[in-house]
């Protein structure tokens, strides 16, 4: 005859079980650091992700704000907080590698103080001119920059920023010279670039669409697989010669070291499906991004070979860390 258990037993008899889960992960909602301002790129891939991961994972995935130091405030907070995977951070190309090669002490180290839980997106790369400019293409570009090394500028989000640090690779790669005129946000640039008070930005391709789609600004060149549909007569930079400029900015999604691999698996799964909806795939590819999604690892070697090459731009151009 079976012996029938109460309910206090059954519960002790649970807890005591090896291997048995008392409650599924998210029981509650969970926080995701953004590390810049709101209305940049890395905000706007935040909210285009964020709802569908939450409805996903059948709690709220709640955005939390936190710009300043290039990235490195926001990141050296959600680095600190419990690894119980209720705080996730965007983790980015200038936030994870960027910011931390042109530091003296960084806040932060990128590869070890962080679990890698995918990529989103590769967000391509547009190169700015104004649109009464009289460069036409890139090669022209590259013709004046040359003709008279330092009579040019291009404005940057500051000094140390992704946007700096890759005119400093332009630069490298095509033998030429400009002033760099460094800014508190790519905003102001793009501002003072309609106004003819710089010559070039290297921007995001999503924080140009508007005034590229308005003519006010001229495209030469994108940071890009192939051309894009929306921009057919843009080449890209593989085109007109430079491969080693013809790479997209990776945005991706990050917990605090330690968080247990079972948590870490769920939340990748759970991109995975985010990244398979047509809906959310129109809204990255409307920004002008490619979503990409990886494998937990993948992730982790895209950050590491990431981390390597910026060092070494950073030593090329002779930058004196902050």
């Amino acid at each position: 005859m079976l012996k029938t258990l109460k309910p206090a037993s059954v519960l002790a008899a649970v807890c005591l079980a090896p291997g048995v889960a008392l409650a599924a992960y998210p029981e509650r909602p969970i926080q995701l650091i953004v590390p810049y301002a709101p209305g940049g790129t890395t905000d706007l891939m935040a909210r285009i992700v964020a709802p569908k991961l939450g409805e996903t994972l059948g709690q709220s995935v709640i955005i939390v704000n936190k710009p300043g130091a290039g990235g490195a405030l926001g990141s050296a907070f959600a680095a600190k907080e419990k690894p119980d995977g209720y705080t996730l951070v965007m983790a980015v190309e200038s936030s994870h590698a960027v910011n931390p090669s042109v530091q003296k002490t960084s806040m932060y180290d990128p590869i070890k103080d962080f679990a890698p839980i995918s990529n989103l997106a590769n967000v391509l790369g547009v190169l700015d001119v104004n649109a009464n400019s009289n460069i036409k293409t890139f090669a022209e570009l590259v013709t004046a920059l040359k003709k008279d090394p330092g009579k040019m500028s291009y404005g940057s989000s500051g000094n140390g920023g992704y946007s700096h640090l890759y005119g400093q690779r332009f630069l490298a790669a095509t033998g030429t010279d400009m002033l760099h005129v460094p800014y508190k946000g790519l905003g102001p640039a793009m501002t003072d670039l309609l106004a003819g008070q710089i010559d070039v930005i290297f921007d995001n391709l999503p924080s140009s669409a508007g005034q590229i789609q308005a003519g006010k600004i001229r495209p030469l060149a994108v940071a890009a697989p192939e051309r894009l549909k929306s921009m057919p007569d843009v080449p890209t930079y593989a085109e007109v010669g430079y491969p080693t400029l013809n790479t997209p900015s990776w945005f991706g999604l990050a917990a605090p070291a330690n968080v247990p691999d079972t948590i870490l698996e769920t939340l990748n799964k759970a991109v995975g499906k985010v990244l398979a909806d047509p809906g959310v795939i129109a809204q990255i590819e409307g920004q002008g991004a490619v979503p990409n999604y990886t494998t937990r690892a993948e992730f982790a070697s895209i950050i590491k070979n990431s981390n390597t090459q910026w060092q070494d731009v950073v030593k090329a151009i002779n930058f004196e860390k902050m």
